[in-house]
């Protein structure tokens, strides 16, 4: 394992890996290769998987010969497959795995300022951006979303440009030309692949005049973890603080990037509020993280939350003091975020919208564990 180096994440990859080995449908050999050959930097991983059926097919050093008599049907079945043994601890041990890294800068990219192609900037990004939906679409990833071409199927596919124009709105974006874009496009582009991507958990090869692979089995949860991994690595790395949200109702879209405590902080409220609530708390979040998101937008992400509390005000009152509860409150009232009046104040900086919904949203995550404790 020590030569092993994961190109996923890691809980994707057990997570992927647990599914394959559930299967106990024929070709799931297929399956494991496929997922190892996406999965793990170079070809070490298959080689090992398949010298394993090898050993066994030649009776060498099988260690599970002397499996218990008495052990049950599935765990005879275990012992009588190496290869099922093999793989089921490696991804138990898949925690040990280390990330491939990328080659540190060569001569030319760490003298930028003597090579002007390698500094870095805008169209940089989005080359990187076309590479990364490039490797994507060789593995099979649009498949589900564009066709594939088969010397044996002779149906009309759909063509590209018209999927992306129909969600977008933008024409002739297929094939992928960074140089031609503008930031408008890029982010869009960003946000639609997401939409896009399906992981193909199968795939053949057809040799007839050598048409190549055919995918199957797709799945949209798995290739838009990994999409937004890669995407998300991609625009930390330019400097740019947007990132793909993971869940809520903004999932897919560029949402600006906060810190670790306020990232966390939403998660806890996402995951753990009540279904009567779920939906005020995933809009009110949507509307404040959004790339195009507005101080009128942010007032009505707090009004969005500052309506949870209010319905929870006798739970506050109870348990953290009414003069507290009044505090709270107040904020929303005196100042122009919710009736709007002339004698509201509406002479403040924009920051203070980013306190005040933090605090309310640390509030609403408050309340719902206090409601927890009761039930």
């Amino acid at each position: 394992m020590d030569s092993y180096e994961l190109l996923w994440p890691t809980a994707l990859f057990v997570a992927e890996g647990q599914r394959v080995a559930r299967s106990s449908a024929g070709m799931w050999s297929d399956r494991v290769i496929w997922l190892l050959t996406e999965a793990l930097s170079g070809a070490t991983a298959v080689a090992d998987f398949e010298d394993v059926a090898t050993l066994k097919a030649f009776g060498q050093a099988d260690p599970w010969a002397s499996a218990d008599p008495w052990a049950s049907a599935s765990a005879q079945a275990a012992h009588r497959d190496p290869q099922r043994e093999w793989f089921t601890e490696l991804i138990n041990r898949a925690g040990e795995l280390r990330h491939a890294i990328t080659p540190r800068p060569y001569w030319p990219q760490r003298h930028a300022d003597s090579f002007p192609s390698f500094r870095s900037g805008p169209r940089d990004v989005r080359r990187e951006f076309a590479r990364i939906v490039t490797d994507f679409e060789a593995n099979g990833y649009l498949v589900e979303a564009f066709g594939k071409e088969c010397v044996d199927d002779h149906r009309d596919l759909p063509e590209p440009a018209e999927v992306i124009d129909r969600r977008l709105g933008i024409a002739d974006l297929w094939p992928l030309n960074p140089a031609a874009w503008d930031d408008d496009t890029f982010y869009g582009l960003v946000e639609v692949f997401h939409d896009l991507l399906s992981r193909p958990r199968r795939r053949h090869y057809h040799s007839w005049n050598d048409c190549g692979w055919h995918y199957s089995e797709f799945h949209a949860v798995p290739g838009q973890t990994l999409y937004r991994w890669k995407i998300n690595h991609m625009l930390r790395s330019a400097g740019i603080d947007y990132e793909l949200a993971a869940e809520g109702e903004d999932l897919g879209r560029l949402v600006a990037i906060t810190d670790d405590g306020r990232s966390q902080l939403v998660q806890q409220v996402l995951h753990a509020s009540a279904p009567s609530i779920k939906d005020q708390v995933e809009h009110a979040i949507a509307l404040f993280r959004s790339r195009s998101t507005s101080p009128e937008n942010k007032r009505s992400a707090i009004v969005a939350l500052a309506g949870i509390l209010e319905e929870r005000r006798q739970l506050i009152r109870d348990d953290i003091g009414k003069p507290d509860e009044g505090a709270l409150f107040e904020i929303a009232n005196r100042y122009a975020l919710r009736h709007r009046r002339a004698d509201q104040r509406g002479d403040y900086d924009d920051a203070f919208l980013d306190w005040i919904f933090w605090w309310y949203l640390a509030t609403v995550e408050l309340t719902n564990r206090l409601i927890a404790t009761r039930q």
